[in-house]
């Protein structure tokens, strides 16, 4: 009756439940696993989150059958409802492995008669307590098997049936010969504290030793699985099918792979083949693609094919092959190659052995030069393959510069691996779960989404990494929660969205508090307020699946120093980051000589680092017209060439800001058409008014706990009037610094402390004065 109830009360309709197990039913698995996680989740009904745990645990283990996470969810759902068949029938065809060790209890001492009496006491007396021990739970197991027995009965699972009727059949007849074995051991026992020891006790007690000890090898066996040839090992083609994504590299391998096997054949048949195909690889890649998996698996495919004697893949770096003196070097790189004869040798990062603007002092090329020579060498050439890897730019430069190494890598030797998508991530964060007993929500894999996105703003990105460390962290901070360990059973197995959310940045002012706050730029405030909106309509329409209009966001801000272009700059890259433009939000000033070197070729890598440093965030190039080129030996128009390519490569992912005075500006971007196409926008900061300077200086005070006299004030609005100053905010700023240091020395030169604090909070009309006269010169 009460089981009736409950039923009643399920908070799933029968309509999806039945859905469910029909499904179950005619393919062994459910399709919606993550409605069924949903549901598991939702449901408090003993009974029916019973049912929907037998569906979860028999879907996982249609692919599965070891499935540890199906186990869990069986022994639960029969712990909820002891009355679920199906639950039984499926825990009982494991259940008898767990029985593996039930006769280990059954370990004795060993007994030898030429022992004194004292130890033969203490042994029997050992013997005695294993049985009893053994014989007070023994009988509990024997009516679990014939449960057991009971249930497997009623399916069709005779070979299990017999597996069940031997174990018990075992555990009686181990029942009953160590109930043997107790009375001959107490016996013993007797005898020896009696008058009449015999050896006839200890016959009969090594007698019932050995059937015991033979039963138990009997019982053991039973756990032995019955030998099958040994599995195949899974080809390397078959792990690079099974990898995620990566459907173009898969492509290439199998061609190379067939390849390879149709030359093997016709080698075979007698042909003769006078250019071999080269096995030498490079492969290019941002960081987590697989570079190095590849690796290992063409080292095995070069195995399988009977290319190479050996698939083992000796992997090095640069630091393992180049030296700090003269020899070094050279010896280093033959020492590996010795180790690589046979199989592969890897290197890694390898455009790191020769740099561009490396001194003579550094031994990379010698490592380069080494290598090539042994690679074409009839003592090493053509017994090891050489795999080069790196990133896509680097590599292509590093061997467009050593045309000897360029030379031994046929272009279709060349693959690139690139970065996965979001949903491959995603992907690959199931499998990490799944490999730690783990399941994703749908909602924590909508965390790990916006964690990805987060994340992926240059070449940098971690890929499979990022995620495998995402996932780890998050199962580290489920983990570490204080309650963590009292949780149930289903909470041990669930990553959930909270689980990967990560700490919100504190933010003391929005940017559009910052912007209210500026004294003056009414104007720009108005213009950078519509720009913004726009671009958040744009995101919005976006989100909508609306077509949107192209949004520019380079800008360019002139006006005179001091007039607040790096604070707005500043601003402007937090409220892009606000409206999801931006990842980062952070911004990075740079000036010509951030850029520009001495050297010809080293300017556009300089340029190319600098902006990697901005992307996701905001470039600032205070002063750009000084990138304009004055000689014909200047690298500015390099820097204004490069930045203008890395724009369009970067798109949304860099904003370029650039700062200077208003005529030569206009020069600048006259100077190349392309830098004049990328800039729609143009803020112009105004001279700050005399009122809106002495408001900065007041405000800027005011932040140290300061105020102006009346008085003060007074003077420095006439001052202003009569005076021109250069400077603007930048004047007014270094002007209350004057102010601070000048009242400082006066109030320290009086000797009473007495009403010094309230003094201490002004500044006075003779503090304007000793500053106005420092400053006189700007």
């Amino acid at each position: 009756m009460i089981l009736n109830q409950l039923e009643n009360n399920r908070s799933y309709s029968n309509e999806q439940i039945q859905k469910w197990e029909q499904e179950l039913n005619e393919t062994g698995f459910i399709t919606e696993e993550a409605n069924l996680l949903a549901a598991i989740r939702e449901e408090t009904n003993p009974v029916t989150l019973s049912k929907l745990l037998t569906f979860g645990a028999l879907s996982r283990l249609h692919d599965h059958k070891d499935d540890s996470i199906a186990a869990v969810w069986l022994e639960k759902a029969l712990k909820l409802n002891p009355l679920n068949q199906k639950a039984k029938e499926h825990t009982v065809q494991s259940d008898w492995k767990k029985m593996h060790h039930l006769l280990t209890p059954l370990t004795f001492p060993s007994m030898r008669e030429t022992d004194n009496r004292t130890a033969k006491k203490k042994t029997a007396e050992e013997y005695i307590e294993v049985c009893q021990r053994f014989l007070a739970e023994a009988d509990e197991h024997l009516q679990e098997l014939q449960k057991m027995i009971d249930t497997v009965s009623r399916i069709d699972l005779k070979e299990l049936l017999q597996r069940y009727e031997k174990l018990s059949e075992l555990l009686s007849s181990a029942i009953e010969e160590t109930g043997s074995l107790l009375k001959a051991a107490e016996e013993y026992n007797q005898s020896i504290t009696g008058v009449f020891h015999t050896s006839t006790y200890y016959d009969d007690l090594k007698l019932h030793m050995s059937n015991l000890e033979e039963i138990k090898q009997t019982w053991l066996q039973q756990f032995v699985e019955e030998e099958t040839p040994a599995a195949k090992s899974e080809n390397a083609l078959d792990q690079l099918q099974n990898m995620v994504g990566m459907d173009l590299v898969k492509k290439r391998i199998n061609d190379f792979y067939r390849f390879l096997k149709y030359q093997k054949h016709r080698k075979e048949l007698g042909f003769q083949i006078k250019d071999e195909l080269s096995l030498n690889m490079i492969l290019t890649g941002n960081p987590g693609t697989g570079k190095t998996t590849l690796a290992r698996l063409l080292a095995k495919i070069y195995h399988e094919l009977g290319a190479l004697p050996r698939e083992e893949v000796i992997e090095t770096n640069r630091s393992q092959l180049v030296g700090s003196f003269v020899g070094q070097t050279e010896e280093n790189v033959r020492s590996i190659v010795e180790r690589s004869i046979g199989g592969v040798l890897f290197i890694d990062e390898a455009y790191s052995l020769k740099r561009e603007g490396q001194t003579g002092n550094d031994y990379g090329q010698a490592a380069i030069d080494t290598l090539v020579s042994l690679m074409t060498s009839n003592e090493y050439g053509g017994k090891f393959a050489v795999i080069l890897a790196g990133y896509p730019d680097e590599m292509r430069s590093f061997l467009n510069a050593n045309p000897g190494l360029r030379s031994r890598f046929p272009q279709s030797n060349f693959i690139h691996l690139p970065n996965y998508s979001n949903d491959e991530l995603i992907h690959i964060a199931e499998l990490v779960a799944s490999e730690n007993d783990y399941l994703l929500t749908e909602e924590s894999k909508i965390e790990i989404h916006l964690r990805l996105e987060k994340e992926r703003v240059d070449d940098t990105f971690g890929n499979a990494r990022t995620v495998h460390n995402i996932v780890l962290d998050a199962i580290f901070k489920k983990g570490s929660h204080k309650n963590a360990a009292d949780g149930d059973i289903l909470d041990m197995i669930l990553l959930d969205q909270e689980d990967f959310q990560t700490e919100n940045e504190v933010i003391t002012e929005s940017p559009q508090e910052q912007l209210n706050q500026l004294t003056g730029l009414t104007s720009l405030k108005k213009e950078l307020k519509s720009l913004i909106s726009f671009v958040k309509m744009q995101q919005f329409r976006r989100s909508k699946g609306l077509p949107t209009v192209p949004i520019q966001l380079h800008a360019v801000f002139t006006g005179n120093p001091g007039t607040g272009k790096t604070t707005v700059a500043k601003i402007y890259a937090e409220f892009l980051k606000e409206c999801g433009i931006l990842k980062r939000g952070h911004l990075i000033v740079a000036s010509r000589a951030d850029f520009v070197a001495g050297y010809v070729g080293q300017t556009a890598g300089k340029t190319k680092q600098k902006i990697k440093e901005a992307l996701g965030g905001v470039l600032f190039i205070d002063e750009a017209y000084s990138l304009i080129s004055q000689t014909a030996g200047d690298f500015g128009k390099e820097v204004i060439d490069t930045l203008v390519d890395e724009m369009t490569k970067q798109n949304e992912n860099l904003v370029v800001v650039l700062a200077g005075y208003p005529n030569e500006m206009n020069q600048l971007l006259e100077s190349n058409p392309g830098l004049r196409s990328r800039f729609k926008k143009f803020f112009l900061f105004p001279d700050y008014t005399n009122e809106e300077l002495l408001e900065i200086m007041i405000n800027y005070a005011g932040k140290f706990q300061y105020l102006l006299t009346e008085d003060a004030k007074n003077l420095l609005l006439q001052t202003m009037e009569a005076e021109s100053f250069k400077g603007n905010g930048r004047f007014a700023t270094n002007l209350v610094d004057e102010m601070i240091q000048a009242q400082a020395l006066r109030l320290m030169d009086e000797v009473e402390e007495e009403g010094l604090l309230e003094k201490a909070l002004l500044l006075e009309v003779e503090d304007i004065e000793k500053a106005l006269d420092k400053t006189s010169t700007y």
